[in-house]
C-alpha cells in the first residue's frame, strides 16, 4: 500500500555559501526521497533557509544591506546549487515568511497557554564595545567539563557537553575580543523537562538510531533544562507579540520553518496541512540531519510539537561531519569546499555516489580522501558500471539496426538480478548506502563476468553468429538496465540519460522484471568519463596569483587562451557608490562579488550619477592586483567601453546573473 511521506532536511543556515558538508545531508536525503518515489510512495521533500538570527543582522548590516536582501542573495544562490546537484525538492522555502511567523505565534501561544512558558529575568553576556548581548555562539572560551579551548557558549565540538555562555572559562567577544560582562534581562524560557516523561518513551521508539539514543541518556541524566525561546533588540526575526523589543530564538522559529515550508506548498497544491500535521493520521515525517543539532530536533522540537498539539516525527536520522583528506573542512587549510567551486571542476553525480558509497544510517564521519573518490569513479562507474553498456551497444547499433534479441540466453541470471531489487529496497529503507552500492558493484562484476566468458568481440569476427552475438549483448545490456534502475536514487541524471539510450522514459523500479526484448536502443553515447587525479586535486588546491601575461614573441599583440583564462570575470552588484573628494574622474563603488564585498575605484563621475547606480549588476576582474591609491585601495575593476568622458557604457550582464557568476 503507497505511503504517504513528508521528508525534510535541515535548513542551511543563510549567512554563507553551501559547501560540501551541507550538500551531503542534502544528498544523503535526496536519494531516500527518490527512492521513495521509484517504490511508488507519495513522498514530499521540503526545506527552508534559516534566516533569523544575530549573525545574520550582522553580516548584513557589514555588507551595508538589509537582511531582507542578505537572504534573498544566499536563497538564490542556495537554489542553484541544491540544482545542480539534482536536489529534488518539492518546496524550497524561508523561515522569514508570513507563514512562518503565523505558526511560531500559533505554537508559542499554544505552549504558553498550556503553562510550557516560563518568564523571569537572567544574567546575559553583554559585549559594551558592541552595545548588544551576545548570542550564545558568539561567545568563546574554555569548555568547562573537558578544557577544551576556543568553545562556542553553548556546547562543546569536543565532548558534546551544553551549557551557557557564563559558564565558559576565560569567555571572550567574537565581535570586539573584550571580555564579556553581565547585565540582566527579563527572558521566555520553555519548560522542557514539563515533557521528559514522553521524550524517554519517544526516544526508544525506534524514532533513532540506537547509539544517537544512547547519546540522549546523557542529557536526560544531566537533566532536562529551560530552554531560553527569547532574544532582546537588536535581533533579526519576528517580535514577540505581547513583548515589546523581544523576539523568537532562532532555534525556536528555525524548525518550525519545515511546517511553514510544508504550508505555502500546500497552499500552491491543495494538499492537506492537518494530515501530516496533527496526531492520528496514517502519515509520515522524516527529518535529517548532523549530529551538531541532535538536541534541538531529538528533544526540544519533539516537544514543542507535542506541546502544541502537533505530531511528533515518525523517524529523526542523524549522520555525522563531512571531512576532507581525514581532515576537518577549514578555509585555512584549503580544504573547505563550497559547492560552487566543486562544480568547477567535477560532476555533482560522481559527489553523490561517493557519498553513497560511504553512507550508513550511524553517526561516524565521512571522509572525502580524493585518491578514493578518483579511484572509485574510475573502478566502478566508469569501469564497471557503464564499461557493461559501452562493451555491447555497439554490436547491437552497428550489426543489428539498433534492434534487441526476440530472447534472452540466460535468463535465470537476468532474474537473479531482479530478484535482488527487494534486498536492495531493504537497503535503500533502512539508508544503507554503503551496503546498496556494495551489492550493485558486486553485480556488476557478474555482468562482467557474463561478457567476458561469452566474447561476443570474438564471435562478432564469424557473420554466421550474428544472433549469438546478438543475444549475448542483449543480456548484456538487460542486466545493465537493472544495474543502472537500482541507482537511480543515486545518480538521476546518468540514469535518465541510460533510460533515453535503451527506449524508455524513465527508470522504473519494478519494470526491470521484465527484460527489453525485440526494441530498439541508440546509438550508445559515454555516460561516464574517467577522473584525472591531477581535476580532484584541484579541489583543494590554492588559486595562487595569476602568472602575468605574455604577448606572443611574434609582435601581434594578440594574446592565447591561456592568457584568458587567467582573467577572474565575475559578476557583481553595485551596493553603493559615492563620489570621491578631490577627483574629477573616480566614483568610489563597493560592489557584492557574490557574499565577498570590494571596493573599487572607477573612472565614470562624468558618465553615471552615483545614486543610479546602486542596484546595478556589473562584470568586475576580481584578480586585478591590489591598487594602492591616495583615496584608498581598488580591489578589482569594473568593465566599461566608450571613448571616455560622459561616453562610458558599463558593461552589463543579461538579466537574471547573479552575484559572483563567472563570466565566460
Amino acid at each position: 500500500m503507497p505511503r504517504k511521506l513528508l521528508v525534510t532536511s535541515a535548513l542551511p543556515y543563510a549567512n554563507g555559501p553551501t559547501h560540501l558538508g551541507g550538500m551531503t545531508e542534502m544528498v544523503q536525503t535526496d536519494i531516500w526521497v527518490r527512492f521513495q518515489r521509484m517504490r511508488g510512495h507519495q513522498c514530499t521533500y521540503v526545506c527552508a533557509d534559516d534566516t533569523h538570527g544575530t549573525p545574520i543582522m550582522l553580516q548584513a548590516r557589514s555588507e551595508g544591506i538589509s537582511p531582507e536582501q542578505l537572504i534573498e542573495r544566499v536563497g538564490a544562490e542556495r537554489r542553484r546549487s541544491f540544482g545542480a546537484f539534482l536536489i529534488s525538492f518539492d518546496n524550497y522555502y524561508t523561515t522569514h515568511s508570513p507563514e512562518n511567523k503565523h505558526y511560531t505565534e500559533l505554537v508559542f501561544k499554544a505552549l504558553d497557554d498550556a503553562g510550557h512558558i516560563t518568564r523571569r529575568k537572567v544574567t546575559q553576556a553583554y559585549d559594551e564595545q558592541a552595545q548588544m548581548f551576545l548570542p550564545d555562539r558568539y561567545v568563546k572560551g574554555t569548555c568547562p567539563r573537558c578544557n577544551t579551548p576556543d568553545q562556542y557558549g553553548d556546547s562543546c565540538e569536543a565532548c558534546g557537553a551544553t551549557y551557557s555562555p557564563a559558564d565558559l572559562k576565560d569567555p571572550l567577544s567574537v565581535l570586539s575580543g573584550t571580555r564579556p560582562v553581565e547585565r540582566e534581562s527579563e527572558h521566555l524560557f520553555f519548560r522542557l523537562g514539563d515533557f521528559e516523561p514522553m521524550l524517554r518513551k519517544w526516544t526508544r521508539s525506534g524514532t533513532l538510531h540506537e547509539a544517537v539514543a544512547n547519546k540522549l541518556d546523557e542529557w536526560f541524566e544531566a537533566g532536562l533544562r529551560d530552554w531560553d525561546v527569547s532574544r532582546d533588540a537588536p535581533y533579526f526575526g519576528f517580535e514577540i507579540p505581547g513583548a515589546p523589543g523581544k523576539y523568537f530564538y532562532v532555534w525556536l522559529d528555525a524548525p518550525i520553518g519545515y511546517m511553514a515550508s510544508f504550508a505555502n506548498l500546500c497552499a500552491r497544491t491543495g494538499m492537506d496541512f492537518d494530515a501530516y500535521w496533527r496526531p492520528g493520521g496514517d502519515t509520515e515525517l522524516h527529518h535529517f540531519i548532523g549530529k551538531d543539532i541532535l538536541y534541538f530536533h531529538s528533544l526540544f522540537w519533539p516537544a514543542t510539537l507535542e506541546g502544541a498539539g502537533f505530531r511528533k516525527p515518525t523517524g529523526v536520522y542523524v549522520h555525522g561531519f563531512l571531512t576532507v583528506n581525514g581532515q576537518k573542512m577549514s578555509k585555512s587549510r584549503g580544504t573547505f569546499i563550497t559547492a560552487e567551486r566543486y562544480l568547477e571542476h567535477l560532476p555533482p553525480e560522481y559527489f553523490r555516489y561517493f557519498i553513497a558509497a560511504k553512507l550508513g544510517p550511524g553517526v561516524d564521519d565521512i571522509d572525502l580522501n580524493l585518491e578514493e573518490f578518483a579511484t572509485r569513479v574510475n573502478a566502478e562507474i566508469v569501469g564497471k558500471l557503464v564499461n557493461i553498456a559501452s562493451r555491447c551497444a555497439g554490436f547491437i547499433t552497428r550489426s543489428h539496426d539498433g534492434r534487441l534479441a526476440a530472447a534472452l540466453p540466460d535468463p535465470a541470471l537476468h532474474a537473479a538480478f531482479a530478484a535482488a531489487g527487494e534486498q536492495i529496497a531493504s537497503l535503500y529503507e533502512a539508508r544503507e548506502y554503503s551496503s546498496v552500492v556494495r551489492e550493485v558493484m558486486a553485480l556488476a562484476d557478474r555482468a562482467n563476468q557474463y561478457i567476458d566468458q561469452h566474447k561476443p568481440w570474438l564471435l562478432a569476427k564469424d557473420p554466421a553468429r550474428a544472433a549469438e552475438v546478438q543475444a549475448i549483448c542483449t543480456q548484456g545490456l538487460n542486466l545493465f538496465r537493472v544495474l543502472m534502475t537500482y541507482l537511480a536514487p543515486v545518480m538521476p541524471a546518468m540514469a535518465e540519460r541510460a533510460a533515453r539510450f535503451l527506449g524508455e522514459s524513465e527508470s522504473s523500479w519494478r519494470s526491470v522484471a521484465s527484460p527489453l526484448l525485440g526494441t530498439r536502443i541508440a546509438a550508445y553515447e559515454a555516460l561516464a568519463t574517467r577522473l584525472d587525479l591531477k581535476q580532484v586535486r584541484a579541489l583543494v588546491e590554492p588559486a595562487g596569483e595569476p602568472a602575468p601575461a605574455k604577448v606572443a614573441k611574434d609582435e601581434t599583440g594578440l594574446v592565447t587562451i591561456d592568457d584568458f583564462a587567467r582573467l577572474d570575470l565575475r559578476v557583481a552588484r553595485i551596493v553603493s557608490a559615492e563620489t570621491v573628494e578631490g577627483a574629477d574622474k573616480l566614483l568610489k563603488l563597493t560592489v557584492d562579488a557574490g557574499g565577498e564585498s570590494r571596493t573599487v575605484f572607477a573612472g565614470i563621475r562624468q558618465a553615471y550619477q552615483p545614486d543610479t547606480l546602486v542596484g546595478r549588476h556589473v562584470v568586475l576582474l576580481a584578480n586585478l592586483k591590489p591598487r594602492k591609491m591616495r583615496f584608498g585601495v581598488s580591489e578589482g575593476m569594473v568593465l566599461a567601453a566608450g571613448p571616455g568622458g560622459s561616453e562610458v557604457f558599463l558593461v552589463t550582464p543579461d538579466p537574471g546573473a547573479l552575484p559572483g557568476m563567472k563570466v565566460k
